[in-house]
């Protein structure tokens, strides 16, 4: 299958390097996005919105030859991109993975109170991050990480999520591939109705599986991370 690998914050579609090979290696064909924005460091920020990067995948699926199936992999907040271009698409998309994250409901956004003059949302230093988050990093891999990272378009940050309303797209099958949060703890908070996890759990058609890492797998077990999806997909 087509798979359009779609990155979290600060990163390009160089993030998925190191899965790309054994994605290919299993006779899928991997179409890693580099998302508006994201091109270089000084790339012009000021007017790229949230629309425009659910566009960008849109615009990946449409862009694939043929009418045959695609599958989307979204990684953190990439995964609410994935989702809301699903709703665009239910027709193509056969699969929807999502990376250490899940689908964003309706008005959602990532961190709404990050204030409005902030054009380049930077990644913070090692240190103002979750222990969990960076688990699997060694100092090496850290520095190569930081030195790649680009700034996030703040809009992109701040404003919510608007789905359509053609709920379709919650049939589309759908795998969490849990990483800094095990499997378990994102079950508990389904059950205890969670706004954080509520859209999944409106999902029919959905897995949790685990891969024991940081926020990051794509950098600290790369080739794992392409066997979840590939399994995913067979499945």
């Amino acid at each position: 299958m087509d798979i359009i690998l779609v990155p979290g914050f600060w990163l390009d579609a160089s993030a998925w390097d190191d899965v790309v090979p054994v994605l290919e290696a299993a006779g899928h064909t991997a179409r890693p996005l580099t998302l508006p924005g994201l091109e270089s460091a000084d790339a012009d920020r000021s007017d790229i919105h949230l629309a425009d990067h659910v566009a960008a995948v849109v615009a990946a699926i449409d862009a694939v030859p043929g009418d045959g199936p695609v599958v989307l992999a979204g990684h953190s907040a990439g995964g609410g991109l994935v989702y809301a271009a699903s709703g665009e698409r239910p027709e193509r998309v056969a699969h929807v993975v999502y990376v250490d994250s899940g689908p964003f409901a309706d008005g959602q956004a990532v961190n709404g109170d990050l204030p409005a003059d902030v054009v380049d949302h930077v990644l913070p230093p090692r240190a103002e991050l979750d222990e969990e988050s960076v688990q699997g990093f060694t100092d090496e891999l850290w520095e190569a990480f930081r030195a790649r990272a680009v700034p996030q378009p703040g809009a992109t940050v701040r404003e919510p999520h608007r789905l359509g309303d053609d709920d379709r797209r919650r049939d589309i099958p759908s795998t969490v591939i849990a990483s800094e949060m095990p499997g378990a703890f994102l079950r508990s908070l389904m059950a205890e109705g969670h706004p954080f996890v509520a859209e999944l759990a409106r999902h029919r058609s959905y897995e949790i599986v685990d891969l024991p890492t940081g926020h990051w797998p794509m950098f600290t077990r790369p080739a794992d991370l392409g066997a979840a999806i590939v399994a995913a997909l067979e499945r």
